[in-house]
């Protein structure tokens, strides 16, 4: 791959957003697999950082309506993803059911490190691939499926 990031996957993923009273949480069902994710994000700057647990699920079906009865489900979003890594950044390649095509950027930054040390290879790979400060969206993709 151009740029030094290696193709690891193609996922095909099932998001189940429900009602929490504070961030987000997803059931994700992914190639036979599934997590419960917990995650809050918080602008710093130009960045947009997240905190996240994540648990692994045995029973993703008993999860998901036990989870839908309590809380209410918010959205389902269906994607194929492909994942590209480069040292800590990973690129998705997202084809979302209803909404398109899309790409996402991702830095892992380990605890205590700067998230700063983080934006030239983010901007690098926005850079080659065209793409402006315009186009960058902000919202997630339950959200873009909820707007009418």
């Amino acid at each position: 791959m151009a740029r030094g990031y290696t193709r690891r996957a193609t996922l095909n993923q099932r998001d189940t957003f429900f009602r929490v009273a504070n961030g987000k949480l997803k059931l994700r069902e992914e190639n036979g697999r599934a997590v419960l994710i917990h995650y809050r994000r918080v602008a710093s700057g130009s960045l947009m950082l997240s905190e996240y647990d994540i648990v692994p699920i045995g029973d993703p079906p008993q999860m998901r309506r036990m989870l839908a009865d309590s809380l209410g489900t918010i959205a389902i979003v269906e994607k194929v993803r492909i994942l590209m890594t480069r040292d800590n950044v990973r690129l998705h390649l997202d084809t979302v059911a209803s909404l398109g095509a899309f790409g996402e950027i991702e830095a892992v930054i380990a605890d205590g490190d700067d998230p700063e040390q983080s934006r030239a290879a983010v901007d690098e790979i926005l850079t080659a691939l065209g793409v402006s400060q315009p186009d960058l969206l902000d919202a997630s993709y339950f959200e873009l499926l909820a707007k009418p």
